[in-house]
């Protein structure tokens, strides 16, 4: 497998288990990707940005995201995301315990590629994981890394 068909994905997750639970569902069905795992927004930015231990960080060809997270909210996450010149083209997609309506809007408002909310069953996991693999990573086109 080429260096160029490894696909790179930041995942913003805080809960240990979601972790390992799309780490599996990745492993299962596309090889190819390669998952950089940050537990808050701050860490999140740290990476996207490339400060401090990030400083070699490659830029994620996708972005995964939970909402509820420690130090710097998914909200915030988000908005500092589509804000940057420099990042706000990366696909931002809310994968999140949260289905309130409020939240769901505001994502869109602020540019949010979609967001789906975490099915509790792992098949359901699995499949929605294969959705966004399918989708993604296999059928749209995205803007080379430069």
């Amino acid at each position: 497998m080429s260096l160029k068909s490894v696909k790179k994905i930041l995942l913003v997750e805080d809960n240990p288990e979601d972790v390992r639970r799309t780490r599996e569902a990745f492993n299962d069905i596309n090889k190819a990707v390669e998952l950089h795992v940050s537990s808050d927004g701050l860490d999140a930015m740290a990476y996207l940005l490339q400060k401090g231990v990030y400083v070699d960080a490659p830029r994620p060809d996708m972005i995964l995201m939970e909402l509820n997270l420690p130090k710097m909210d998914g909200r915030e996450l988000l908005a500092q995301i589509k804000k940057d010149e420099s990042l706000k083209a990366i696909p931002t997609i809310i994968l999140t315990s949260s289905e309130a309506e409020a939240d769901i809007l505001n994502c869109y408002q602020l540019r949010a590629n979609t967001y789906f909310s975490k099915p509790a069953q792992f098949d359901a996991f699995l499949s929605l994981i294969n959705s966004i693999n399918d989708f993604w990573l296999v059928k749209a086109k995205l803007p080379r890394q430069g």
